[in-house]
């Protein structure tokens, strides 16, 4: 086993500083069984630090490992008792995505929505898309139709209730 006298001096730094380390982050964290952990945990940091960086107090540097993990465990703890059980609460929430049977319904009725656009006329169905689908203003689908707002107007809602009128028969 090659001796390595950087490494060596690291250890015998930790072991040094290990109690004070210990007596340091107990009451950051408050538990002398967490600040055992975290104290730990700042060794494992600090040992694999590359022998050739460049630390000009390394006892500050472990003292400083240490205060940094025991706030992020402090915020831990305090985030978890601020919603005890958040885990479960989590887990009970209903999923984003549509169930297996919501998607084959909602397939249904976009075809037979599809459907029903197919059954208008040219000049009800294109209003109704721009205005419904491309969310262009009446004024702007009556400009392309060369029609009135009025009739556009008309035009959306015969073809909304076409729409609504074969849902419901369909399903």
């Amino acid at each position: 086993m090659a001796y390595h006298p950087v490494a060596d001096d690291k250890l015998q730094l930790y072991l040094a500083h290990r109690p004070a380390l210990v007596d340091y982050a107990a009451p950051i964290v408050g538990c002398r069984a967490r600040a055992e952990d975290v104290v730990q945990e700042a060794w494992l940091r600090f040992s694999r630090q590359a022998d050739e960086a460049d630390i000009r107090h390394p006892a500050s540097y472990l003292y400083r490992i240490v205060r940094n993990l025991a706030l992020d465990q402090t915020r831990r703890t305090a985030t978890e008792k601020a919603q005890p059980g958040g885990d479960e609460l989590l887990a009970e929430l209903p999923a984003s995505t549509a169930s297996p049977e919501q998607a084959v319904s909602q397939q249904s009725e976009l075809a037979a929505i599809s459907r029903a656009l197919e059954e208008l006329p040219l000049r009800t169905r294109t209003a109704f898309e721009m205005h419904r689908l491309g969310g262009h203003t009446l004024q702007q689908v009556a400009n392309h139709l060369e029609v009135s707002v009025s009739l556009v107007h008309q035009l959306v809602r015969d073809a909304l209730a076409h729409c609504l009128a074969q849902l419901e028969d369909e399903l």
